[in-house]
């Protein structure tokens, strides 16, 4: 079973960017589960996403404790949540940011995890570029399908697309695609240098 937890803030999606990845699962004949689990239910709170695959019936309804893949849709939640807890040794870390991974003071994750495991993508800023919104969820899951195989990138895309339609459909697709490219690019080049 792999099992993914989603850290935003009430107002980005959190809840929608679970189902999306439950959806991609389901589109791929996996079973998945997606719930949230709120604390005070007010704009701009923290709020946490579950999210679980696997190829068999899931039976738990538990929150995620040990995820093998976070998701942080806010970057500012790095230092007033503990969103690394009970990530395993050889999960997965995406946070949407535009800074870089020394910037956020990730230096031990990416010792601990590996550089191919730990990247950062600026779903914010594509979404407002394709989308015109600031609604990094459906983005991040682009990413999520570089980063972790989990899912594929075209059933993302019909995710996206059973989900939303016309221009805000055509908006998330274009902005989770280049997610997608843009975390292929990240771990393809560490890898490119230690061949070199």
């Amino acid at each position: 079973m792999f099992q993914v937890r989603v850290h935003g803030r009430g107002g980005q999606g959190v809840v929608t960017t679970a189902e999306l990845l439950s959806v991609a699962a389901f589109a791929e004949g996996r079973q998945a589960q997606a719930f949230p689990t709120f604390g005070s239910e007010r704009t701009g709170a923290p709020v946490v996403g579950f999210c679980r695959i696997d190829d068999r019936p899931i039976r738990t309804h538990e929150p995620v404790a040990r995820p093998d893949a976070v998701i942080i849709q806010d970057a500012t939640l790095l230092h007033q949540v503990d969103v690394f807890e009970g990530l395993d040794p050889g999960g997965y870390l995406l946070i949407n940011t535009s800074r870089s991974l020394a910037e956020l003071g990730l230096g031990a994750f990416v010792q601990q995890l590996g550089p191919d495991r730990v990247v950062t993508v600026p779903a914010t800023e594509l979404a407002l570029t394709h989308l015109g919104r600031p609604l990094p969820g459906a983005v991040l899951l682009g990413a999520f399908a570089a980063l972790t195989g989990q899912v594929q990138l075209a059933s993302v895309l019909r995710a996206i697309e059973e989900r939303f339609t016309g221009t805000v459909a055509a908006g998330n697709v274009a902005a989770a695609t280049a997610a997608y490219h843009k975390v292929r690019s990240q771990i393809e080049e560490p890898a490119r240098a230690q061949t070199n």
